[in-house]
This record gives structure tokens, C-alpha cells and sequence, in this order.
């Protein structure tokens, strides 16, 4: 879950609380490297994303708001050995599963036991996968047999892991629905709120913040707006029952929070007092360079908020189920403290465990990484959105450089994407218009930096996210409303999972990425060193802006990037590699070879002389080579 603009300006400075303060500290020293757990593959972690309830859908109505038996619904069982099998071969190393815990939606569970969700607290009629009515359970929709839901999922994590893929799934600390009620916890868990003290704003054991003596009211809908688009329903009333009405999900104080808010949630308490200041003990800022063992004792010996506990029980639930790691939404609303504390649990539980934080300043990536304790992050606001401009043609590309280079120290942690559940899709009118620039876009983002790389399912394909969904709208894949990703389900082919039915274009933008993956997973290079070759070359006739070029490299591979975003002009120059960077290489005099790796068949001599090397280059519109020195 992303916070719009006017959010993020006013949401993170004032109504973040006290993570505010915990995000002034410095915990950075840029010269200080984090350590990295070693991988069991050779290259990096290359994480699929996946909407569950999505891709598996095969129905291909379409229709703005349609219900489940009108739009269908993806299952768990769509995730078949021919589909695990294409991710897998596809270069996956971590198969992200968006939307598995139980949310909010709008369909009639009853026989289940599963209590009904409001309209009027419900985004869409599928549900935001990010208001979470019980952390014990799983999404009903996504089984074939809701009766047996749980057993549907862990039959899931089994084949998963038989195609040697890793499962990871969403933990939102942050927020939870404002319905949460848990009919699947464990004997001995405690609900969110059922011990709270509704009498008072704030108590460090209270899991919600309250607002005391005015009851919840809905928000005034936009004009233009109404639950499940108009259609009647009996909990469709204006209405739901909360008082005292708590603080909603993005921090609104207001009794009635505005459409714009996250309404449909209410926010987490971890003991941050409603004045900013902290209710636990502080972290000392040396623990940044402290292992996971002396955080998890750190905290053994202090009390810590009520919630925080909760949420290192539900983790552990999930960890004995298999689960192999936690994507963190809006972890930057939560003090880092906590992050510590929980991480350290699960680390505890599992070393191996793959972290990933969704975290959108910069200057606090530090933080999350080192006291944390992060495995990954996005780099969101830097990487993806400078490159996003390079795509759209509105800047050169000098700038990608210049943010490698700031975060060398941390780089190994930086998460790297074009697309994502909450980004617009590359082919919508709104980012590119067109998913061929997303070749040169896509090499740059996944092979610069030493992090890991993301795809989001029919990325590979070109998907635009085209068609107005309900509360969705177009250029993204809606996470709210049943729908049909037709891309997607031109791949699927009926179940075979083999593009059968795709066509000639999205069947060659799928290799093209399926070729990056792959060697992205698998290239010892990509944990190496790294060297900028656009500033060199700007000065070589025929080299310009629109183009980029890197060196990545160790002492069993070497490797030239090189990529050109013009959409309409080919690029012809001799590519100029420094001498530190030959030498380096300890490449013999004379004549090399770079052959790319990524199914083009292009092959090119590289010449070795004293002052440096040089590899003669045409670079056709959108061209995007990874050479590899033979």
C-alpha cells in the first residue's frame, strides 16, 4: 500500500507520530558495509510478485464491479505445477503471494463462520488486500473448498517449495480492517482491541488508538462515488458500528475520516504516545552494527507494547506453516524498535529468512536496514522514479549513476522494480504508453545494483492495466475488485501455463525478461563490483544521454551493460572502458569477445590495448544488451 503525494507530505511529517523521531537518528556511516546472509543461488534474489486472487483468473468478463460469480476469482489450486514451474524457470528465486491473509471483502462466507464485511468500510467488492480482518486465516476466495482454506494454503507452500521457489507473503503491521476479528487464532491469542481501555485516547497496552465519547462515522462519499457502484445491499447504509471511533489507518484523528483516508483501516498502537514520544525503551544506536542474536537478547530483558507481541506471534504462525519470509507494508509508519524486536524473533526462528520493507525516504533507509534489521527495501522514491522519467523521456540518464553511487554501502539491501501492486503498469498511457521501453528500463533496474530484483506477474507480458474495474481504475492491475488480467490469461492458456494462446509480441517480451531473470539469479557478477560507464562517455562521438552503460564484475565474470531509451534514433560509438577497469580485469592485449546474454545472439569484439578497451557498439531504439567478456 502506497500513500498518494498528499498523503506522504503531510501524513509522514505530522501523523507518523513518533517513528518520526525514531527516523532522525542516524544509524548511517556510509562507509560502514551491512553484512549480507549468503544466498543458496549464485546470483541474486529475484522475487515474482504475484496478486493471488488474480493471477489465476480465467474469467474474462470484466465487469466494473461484477461480483466473484461474475468477474471469477484466482485460487490457490491455479498455482499448479505447470505455473510453478514457468515461474520457476522463469529465474525465480522468491515467490511473492499478495492477498493471503484473510481481508475485508464483500461475498457471503456465513456457512464458514466467517463474519460479514460492511460495504461501507470495504474498497471494491473484492477488498483491499491490506485491511486485514484476521491474521490466523486465509482469504476464502482464493480456495476451491473454503472449508478447507488453511490446508488448501499449506498444500500450496509444499508445491511452492517443490519447484525450489521460496514463499513469502504480506504482514501489515500498520493497520489492520476496521472489522478485524479473528475466528481462526490459536488458543491463548488475543484479538486486536479486546483488552483495550476504550475510556481513553492512549495507553501503551491498547492496541488501537481510540477517540473518546464520538462514534465512528463514514466518510462523505465523492459525488461520483458509492459502495459496490450504487448496487443495494443490506449492510449498505451509511453506517457502521464503532464508538469510540478509533485513529484510521494513515493516522486521521477524525471521528469521520475523509474519502481519501485509509477508512477502511484503523492504525496499530506500538506504544507511541499521541504526542510522538516513546512508551518502550529505546534501541541504542550501536545496535546498528549488532547482530541478530544481541537484538533479540536486547529485548528479551524489557517489556514492549501489547502489539508487538501479537504480531511476533502471528509471524511465528506463519513461519511454522512454512512461509519463508514477510513483505512489510508501510514499514516506515512503525518505529523501528519494533522492527528490531520482531525481526529478530523470526530471525531467530529462521536465519533465512527473507525480509523486505516498504519504505519511501531515502534517508531512512539506513535505519531499516542496520537497526531493523531488513534484508531488502524499496528503492522507490530515487531509483524507480528517476528511471521512471527516463522512460517517459522527461530526463537523461546521468542521475541513475549518481544514486548507485549514494548508496554504495547499502546497496547489497536495495530493492529494485518497475512494477509493483501499487505502481502503474508500464504499457498504461499514464507511465509509457508502450512495454517495449521497459527492456532497457527493466536490464538497468535489475543488474546496477547488488539488491534484489522484483517482476510483477504480466510485467513480462506488457499488461496495461487497461479497463476501469469499480474502485479500481485503469493503469493498474486493481487490488479491490474481482477482474480478469487478460495478458495474463492469454499466457495461462487454459491452466498450461505455456503462452499458448499469447501473442507474438508478449511471447517475445516474456523471453526477453525470462533471459534477464534468469541470468540475474544465477550471475556471481551482480554480487560484485560495480563501475558507471555513461560519465566516461559522454564525451564519445555518438554515445548521448538517452543512453546508459555499466561495468559489473568479480573474479569469475565480467560483464557490460549497456542500454539505449530512445524510442526512435539507433546509437553507433565505440563504448571506451578506463584502464582501472581493464586492468582490472587482467584481460590480455588484443581482441575479446562480448556476446550478449539475453537472446539477441549480438556478439562484438572487444579491444584490449595499454590505455584501456574499447568495443564498438550500434544501439538499435530500445536496444538493451548485457554483454558477458568471453
Amino acid at each position: 500500500m502506497r500513500l498518494p503525494a498528499f498523503v506522504l507530505t503531510s501524513a509522514l511529517l505530522a501523523v507518523l507520530l513518533g517513528c518520526t523521531q525514531t527516523m532522525t537518528r542516524p544509524a548511517d556511516e556510509a562507509s560502514t558495509p551491512t553484512p549480507t546472509p549468503t544466498p543458496a543461488f549464485s546470483g541474486k534474489p529475484v522475487i515474482y510478485q504475484v496478486f493471488t486472487r488474480l493471477y489465476g483468473n480465467r474469467k474474462t468478463a470484466n465487469k466494473p464491479w461484477g461480483s466473484v460469480a461474475e468477474n471469477g476469482v484466482g485460487k490457490f489450486a491455479d498455482f499448479n505445477d505447470a505455473a510453478l514451474a514457468s515461474i520457476r524457470a522463469f529465474g525465480t528465486t522468491h515467490l511473492w503471494f499478495t492477498g493471503v491473509p484473510r481481508h475485508a471483502s464483500i461475498g457471503d462466507y456465513s456457512p464458514y463462520g466467517i463474519p460479514a464485511d460492511d460495504p461501507d468500510v470495504v474498497k471494491g467488492r473484492a477488498g483491499s488486500p491490506y485491511a486485514i480482518t484476521d491474521y490466523y486465516d486465509v482469504d476464502p476466495d482464493l480456495a476451491t473448498d473454503p472449508a478447507r482454506r488453511i490446508d488448501e494454503f499449506k498444500a500450496l507452500v509444499q508445491r511452492t517449495h517443490a519447484h525450489g521457489l521460496k514463499v513469502v507473503i504480506d504482514i501489515v503491521p500498520n493497520h489492520v480492517a476496521r472489522g478485524y476479528r479473528s475466528i481462526a487464532k490459536p488458543a491463548g491469542a488475543v484479538d486486536f482491541g479486546a483488552n483495550d481501555d476504550t475510556t481513553v485516547e492512549y495507553a501503551r497496552d491498547n492496541d488501537f488508538y481510540y477517540i473518546p465519547g464520538q462514534p465512528f462515522r463514514v466518510p462523505e462519499w465523492p459525488v461520483d462515488y458509492r459502495p459496490l457502484g450504487g448496487e443495494k445491499h443490506p449492510l449498505a447504509d451509511g453506517k457502521f458500528a464503532e464508538n469510540p471511533a478509533k485513529w484510521t489507518g494513515n493516522g486521521s484523528r477524525a471521528a469521520q475520516p475523509k474519502f481519501d483516508d485509509w477508512y477502511e483501516t484503523v492504525k496499530i498502537n506500538f506504544g507511541v504516545r499521541p504526542d510522538g514520544s516513546y512508551d518502550f525503551d529505546r534501541l541504542p544506536a550501536d545496535y546498528a552494527y549488532r547482530d541478530i542474536a544481541e537484538h533479540a537478547a536486547f529485548w528479551s530483558a524489557r517489556e514492549v507494547p501489547a502489539s508487538w507481541k501479537k504480531f511476533k506471534d502471528i509471524a511465528s504462525y506463519w513461519l511454522a506453516m512454512g512461509v519463508d519470509g514477510f513483505r512489510y507494508d508501510m514499514a516506515e509508519m512503525v518505529p523501528v524498535e519494533f522492527w528490531s524486536y520482531l525481526n529478530s524473533s523470526i530471525k531467530t526462528i529462521n536465519p533465512d529468512a527473507f525480509l523486505i520493507a516498504e519504505v519511501y525516504n531515502p534517508a531512512e533507509y539506513r535505519n531499516y536496514i542496520r537497526l531493523g534489521r531488513m534484508d531488502a527495501l524499496y528503492d522507490k522514491v530515487d531509483f524507480y522514479d528517476e528511471l521512471k522519467r527516463v522512460m517517459q523521456g522527461k530526463s537523461g540518464t546521468a542521475k541513475l549513476a549518481e544514486i548507485q553511487q549514494r548508496y554504495t554501502d547499502i546497496d547489497s539491501h536495495l530493492l529494485r522494480f518497475l512494477e509493483n501492486h501499487d505502481e502503474q503498469r508500464i504499457a498504461s498511457p499514464d507511465f509509457a504508453g508502450e512495454a517495449a521501453i521497459g527492456k532497457p528500463a527493466m536490464l538497468v533496474s535489475a543488474t546496477i545494483g547488488q539488491g534484489p530484483a522484483l517482476w510483477y506477474f504480466a510485467q513480462e507480458l506488457g499488461e496495461p492495466g487497461n479497463g476501469d474495474a469499480g474502485f479500481g481504475k485503469a493503469t493498474r492491475s486493481s487490488i479491490f475488485d474481482y477482474w480478469g488480467v487478460p495478458t495474463q490469461q492469454r499466457w495461462m492458456n487454459d491452466g498450461r501455463f505455456d503462452g499458448g494462446a499469447s501473442t507474438p509480441e508478449e511471447r517475445e517480451l516474456r523471453a526477453f525478461n525470462a533471459s534477464l531473470a534468469s541470468f540475474v539469479s544465477s550471475a556471481p557478477a551482480l554480487r560484485g563490483a560495480y563501475a558507471d560507464l555513461h560519465q566516461h562517455n559522454l564525451t564519445t562521438p555518438g554515445y548521448n544521454e538517452q543512453l546508459h552503460a555499466f561495468a559489473r564484475w568479480n573474479p569469475q565474470q565480467r560483464l557490460i551493460v549497456v542500454a539505449n531509451f530512445s524510442r526512435s534514433a539507433s546509437a553507433s560509438f565505440d563504448l571506451s572502458i578506463p584502464l582501472d577497469i581493464s586492468a582490472n580485469w587482467h584481460l590480455d592485449a588484443g581482441q575479446h569477445t562480448l556476446v550478449d546474454r539475453l537472446g539477441s545472439g549480438v556478439t562484438v569484439p572487444l579491444n584490449v590495448m595499454p590505455d584501456g578497451a574499447m568495443a564498438p557498439l550500434t544501439l538499435p531504439p530500445r536496444a538493451a544488451y548485457l554483454f558477458e567478456v568471453q
